[in-house]
């Protein structure tokens, strides 16, 4: 008879402390002052890949593990409020679509509905959000905001404020669109805090004739630690776009910074036909701007670039630096959001201050053609200055891949990520480090650990840990050497996004995790590791997220993403999931590849998602240590007596 009991931790703990390297490298620090703000808009990916909606799961299995009944995690099918009680907004769901074009294709109902609304991440109260910023004790979220409806349009600024980045207060809108050049959208905007610590806020507006400009913004009283009001200055715009840019190719203002002369810089996205392009432009108030002549960098075929972000990182410290610092001991990033294919790419480069230029380390992965901050559905970056913590956090927007009618039924679309720190990779030398902040531990609640499991090929392993609906997950894989050194190496061809996710069987691959499972298999979304032994001999690593067999719904977007991650010598196979409802974040190797998901479960919520273990390898086994934590709820709720974002 077989055994179809889920492997049982070695031990449980509440509240117990972080282990292993990628939590030691994180030192404790203070928390300060820090600003930023980020430009989007709606881009929901067009091709669909085809979903397996039956029982077959792709694996060969060894047991039965994979494949029970589960009458009574049927019966777990329910809305459970995740409301103020517990620090979350219950989710809207009433329904907007009034005719056949916005009927949804599949009969989702109000429980799956009410289960995607993530627990930990940032989300507005209703309708479409995106974009944040941070000053003065308090973070401050910024975020672009339909107070109308779950899609795009009449956008204005929300606010929310936090003192650590995961519980968040709402406050009364920012700005809206009332003057006419910001009267078709108060968009993207980045803080600058001046020596004085006074604030000084530039970002696009969209005048009256969709012409983009730049205009400049202050708090009302500065002395206010929510900065609740703000004053549009009168003479904006204090930009416009200069000869050879089109009206609508010109927006997203960085954070400024100064130069050896004392003069505030900043650069702001743009495209001369094809080629994306970062302008810069000389300050001394704010007020009067000097375009400089040539460009920050710019990269042909790589189109509009928005959200521009341009930061410096220590190539030798474990910390990070304020966006003024240069020198011997420093890299520059810039970073691009690519407004063709909506991914926010990066490159490591040298600065030029004397004519305020930039240039790559390595021109084969330049900005637009090389490395991405995140391989899932990412978009709109834009990183910050920590002082008191000494950090440089990064934080992006998830959208949605279901449909806008779903958008519309729920009443809200849209997820920012957990906040992650971010470091130069000094082994690597080109690749960016980038975590999750320290503050979500303190949403751990019960832990599991699990020492050394044995994964056969073709095997899956349930994992006994309860509810999978919010999870932080660190792991360790090991490969069986003996099966390394006897795999012929041939020619590597494999990819993650055009191989077959994880029915595509290898000597030494596909193993992972699978989160945001039924017990049947029939929803599942893998994480994992894919390795490859070329004609050389010599190794190469993917790591991907298939998202194929996530839901059996018609009508989501379901997308197998991924790339190479370098593994140096000594290194063993790592990564760190978060799994908060219909939002999946992985980080592999320290953070050195990322990849975020967005699934849409219609079986695998509330009690009834399953956490396994899996490999789908034809020859290779693998031993998998792991601690995971389920994550408590994150208070977002209005500020008291704040009656104007109840």
């Amino acid at each position: 008879m077989v055994d179809t009991r889920p492997f049982l931790p070695v031990s449980s703990h509440a509240g117990s402390d972080p282990t292993g390297p990628s939590e030691n490298r994180r030192k404790p620090m203070k928390l300060q002052l820090s600003t930023f703000f980020v430009l989007l808009t709606v881009g929901f990916f067009a091709a669909l890949l085809t979903s397996n909606n039956g029982s077959d799961t792709g694996f060969v299995k060894e047991n039965e593990h994979g494949s029970l009944a589960s009458p009574s995690s049927e019966k777990q099918l329910r809305p459970v409020s995740r409301g103020p009680a517990v620090g979350v907004s219950e989710k809207s769901n009433r329904l907007f679509a009034k005719d056949n074009e916005n009927q949804l294709a599949y009969p989702w109902n109000n429980s799956m509905l009410s289960w995607q609304r993530t627990a930990f991440h940032f989300q507005p109260e209703k309708n479409w959000m995106n974009g944040p910023l941070f000053y003065k004790g308090w973070y401050h979220f910024f975020y672009q905001y339909n107070p109308h409806a779950a899609v795009w349009g009449d956008i204005v600024w929300g606010h929310a404020v936090s003192k650590d980045l995961i519980h968040w207060l709402h406050l009364p809108l920012a700005m809206v669109a009332d003057q006419w050049y910001d009267k078709y959208g108060v968009w993207t905007g980045s803080a600058t805090i001046l020596p004085d610590g006074k604030v000084v806020m530039l970002y696009t507006g969209s005048t009256t004739e969709n012409v983009q400009v730049q205009n400049l913004a202050y708090p009302a009283d500065h002395s206010d630690p929510l900065l609740i009001n703000w004053v549009k200055y009168s003479g904006n715009p204090v930009l416009v776009p200069p000869p050879g840019i089109l009206d609508k190719d010109f927006r997203d203002p960085t954070t400024a910074w100064l130069t050896s002369e004392g003069k505030w810089r900043i650069t702001i996205g743009s495209k001369i036909n094809k080629t994306g392009i970062a302008l810069v432009y000389d300050t001394k108030d704010f007020i009067n701007y000097e375009l400089l002549d040539g460009v920050l960098h710019a990269v042909p075929g790589t189109g509009m670039w928005e959200c521009v972000d341009f930061f410096p990182v220590s190539k030798t410290e474990e910390n990070g630096l304020d966006t003024s610092v240069n020198g011997p001991s420093v890299k520059h990033v810039v970073k691009a959001s690519l407004d063709d294919d909506r991914h926010d790419y990066y490159s490591i480069g040298t600065y030029h201050e004397k004519n305020g230029t930039w240039i790559p380390d390595e021109p084969k992965i330049d900005v637009g053609i090389g490395l991405r901050y995140d391989y899932g559905i990412y978009y709109a970056a834009k990183t910050f200055y920590d002082q008191n913590k000494n950090r440089r956090v990064l934080w992006g927007w998830i959208g949605e891949s279901d449909s806008e009618a779903a958008d519309m039924q729920k009443g809200w679309a849209s997820v920012q990520s957990i906040p992650r720190t971010i470091l130069f990779d000094k082994k690597t030398g080109t690749h960016l480090l980038q975590w999750p902040v320290e503050e979500i531990e303190s949403l751990r609640l019960k832990s599991y650990e699990f020492n050394q499991v044995k994964v056969q090929a073709g095997s899956v392993v349930p994992l006994d840990v309860g509810p999978a609906t919010q999870l932080d997950i660190i792991a360790e894989f090991e490969i069986d050497k003996e099966a390394l050194e006897k795999t012929t190496g041939s020619n590597v061809t494999f990819s993650c996004s055009s191989s077959g996710g994880t029915i595509e069987r290898g000597a030494l691959g596909p193993f992972g995790l699978l989160v945001l499972a039924d017990d049947s298999l029939s929803e599942q979304t893998p994480v994992y590791f894919y390795i490859a032994k070329g004609s050389d001999g010599k190794l190469k690593t993917f790591f991907c997220n298939d998202q194929s067999r996530s839901s059996v719904a018609s009508d989501v977007n379901k997308q197998i993403y991924g790339n190479l991650v370098p593994v140096l010598e000594g290194e063993k196979l790592s990564l760190r999931v978060l799994v908060d409802h219909s939002i999946v974040e992985s980080f592999a190797q320290g953070g050195r590849t990322v990849i975020t998901s967005r699934v849409y479960p219609t079986k695998a919520i509330y009690g009834a998602a399953k956490l396994f273990l899996f490999n789908n390898a034809t020859e290779a086994s693998v031993s998998a240590s792991l601690r995971i934590w389920q994550m408590n709820s994150a208070f977002i709720r209005p500020y008291p007596n704040n009656k104007e974002s109840q």
